[in-house]
């Protein structure tokens, strides 16, 4: 299975499709039950982490156009108040991989709250991935932004939250999630981007470009929190010209609390350890990295 290349998703040409997935117990129902089989790898051993000292659980709460949006919620077990991280995913949702992501935050102190973007339409988690692309394409800024703010107003009201402390993290798709959600509301306290699309290709038709905004170098004025934007050298999808002018836009903005690191000779989709894609020492890294952000900006 080839790497995934491309930050919003590859083209369905990308793939020989694979129909392994992983089966796991536990809560059902909601969620396709393992790793999105369209990139699993023949060889991954993922990382599991278990429910031991957690709750969790799926929940649905109300988005702004009355859908009843679907998430996967992991916190320690007690009262709390936890500080809270919205887990934004990549273009697969709320399959295995990031209900595990929600977990390993659990273990370290914090209500991770995963909410499944894409099933307006369709769970792209069992897609093949030609129709991946037509889920996720549906997906327009104004309804993730709108999915968001539900997610921040459902949290608020958790007795079990900390609503002053609100982080958000995100991966491909969800990376930039995480940088124009950090633009828009001013309840994040950080953001922690892993490989999300910073500009349009130099390919992009008009039309590309358009549906794509705003675009995270068009943000940095606009950030209301920091982010630690983690991206790999070797990323064809994401080249390092367009990371070196985030990194300018937020020299310009002052935006001197936000960082962004690349991992070199890193792909796309470097934490994503049930891909080819998978580094194991700069994932490990770079979730370090995450923790010790969170840490100095959601517990203190």
């Amino acid at each position: 299975m080839p790497d995934l290349i491309r930050p919003e998703g590859p083209e369905a040409d990308d793939f020989r499709f694979s129909r392994r997935a992983l089966a796991t117990g536990g809560l059902g129902g909601l969620f396709f039950a393992g790793y999105a089989p369209a990139a699993l790898a023949a060889q991954a051993s993922p990382v599991t982490t278990d429910t031991s000292g957690l709750t969790a659980e799926n929940v649905t709460y109300s988005a702004p156009d009355g859908f009843q949006l679907p998430a996967y919620v992991a916190r320690p077990e007690g009262d709390g108040p936890f500080p809270v991280v919205v887990v934004v995913s990549e273009i697969f949702g709320v399959h295995e991989y990031i209900r595990d992501v929600c977990r390993r935050l659990a273990k370290a102190g914090y209500a991770a709250v995963a909410p499944a973007f894409f099933v307006r339409v369709e769970d792209p988690a069992g897609a093949e991935m030609a129709r991946v692309q037509q889920i996720v394409a549906a997906a327009g800024y104004e309804q993730v932004m709108g999915d968001v703010a539900a997610t921040l107003d459902w949290a608020s009201q958790q007795l079990w939250a900390n609503a002053e402390k609100v982080g958000i993290t995100g991966w491909c798709w969800g990376g930039k999630v995480v940088w124009q959600a950090a633009a828009r509301f001013a309840t994040i306290d950080a953001g922690v981007a892993w490989y999300g699309r910073l500009a349009p290709s130099a390919e992009a038709t008009p039309e590309q470009i358009s549906s794509g905004q705003p675009w995270p170098v068009d943000l940095a004025d606009d950030l209301k929190a920091p982010v630690l934007g983690l991206y790999g050298e070797a990323d064809r999808g994401i080249p390092l010209t367009s990371v070196e002018a985030m990194r300018s836009g937020l020299q310009r903005a002052g935006q001197t609390d936000s960082e962004i690191v690349v991992y070199p000779g890193a792909p796309h989709g470097f934490h994503a350890d049930y891909r080819d894609s998978y580094r194991a020492a700069d994932a490990a890294d770079g979730w370090a990295k995450l923790l010790a952000f969170f840490e100095a900006r959601l517990k203190g």
